[in-house]
């Protein structure tokens, strides 16, 4: 079986440049959120109980959720995240572990962006990678890149475990507050380090 690194970050922190980076170096990448999305969209595995458990208004007129108005309500009403994350944690683990006895391939990267928030994947991941920036390039690149206003960041942020929790808890850790170089020299490196731990295993 191959070698399961979890990559981790705060929203804006960079996971999805990062992942593509060590992609492009062929390595297989699962990421959490690319599944919530497919499980989520039209004819997805969770439409219909999401349907059941917040109502008709939170499916839009195609089929699918209707992601805005549902991360409304879930960053501003706990209980409802939670409802939401037992529909969709559960069935989103299942599908990782299926890819992950798959894989061929020497080591996996499995993106899960509440990885300490969750602990679904304690038994599964044997490496943690995290990406980091300071808070403040996470705000900055998050209302860029979602154009959402600076309360709803800050509230998301607000939901994630803090950015020294985050660093405690890591085996590895990417820094990206500099330019595209800097990050791929971190994950050359970093994929060396990897290909020889799963030669190991």
């Amino acid at each position: 079986m191959a070698f399961v690194i979890g990559l981790t970050g705060g929203i804006g922190c960079g996971k999805s440049t990062v992942s593509r980076l060590f992609a492009d170096l062929g390595v297989m990448i699962v990421d959490t959120d690319v599944i919530a999305k497919k499980f989520t969209e039209v004819n997805g595995l969770a439409v219909n109980t999401i349907r059941e458990a917040f109502g008709s208004s939170f499916i839009n007129s195609v089929g699918a959720v209707d992601r805005v108005k549902m991360l409304d309500l879930i960053f501003s009403d706990n209980n409802a995240r939670a409802r939401l994350e037992k529909i969709l944690h559960p069935l989103i683990l299942r599908e990782v572990t299926i890819q992950i006895e798959q894989i061929t391939e020497a080591y996996i990267i499995i993106v899960v962006p509440l990885l300490f928030e969750t602990h679904d994947y304690d038994n599964s991941i044997e490496r943690i990678l995290v990406v980091d920036c300071n808070e403040s390039l996470q705000l900055s690149r998050t209302m860029t890149r979602s154009r959402l206003s600076e309360e709803k960041v800050k509230a998301i942020m607000a939901t994630q475990v803090t950015r020294q929790r985050r660093l405690l808890l890591a085996d590895d850790v990417i820094v990206n507050d500099h330019d595209i170089d800097s990050l791929k020299k971190q994950v050359h490196a970093l994929h060396k380090k990897y290909l020889a731990f799963a030669k190991r295993k």
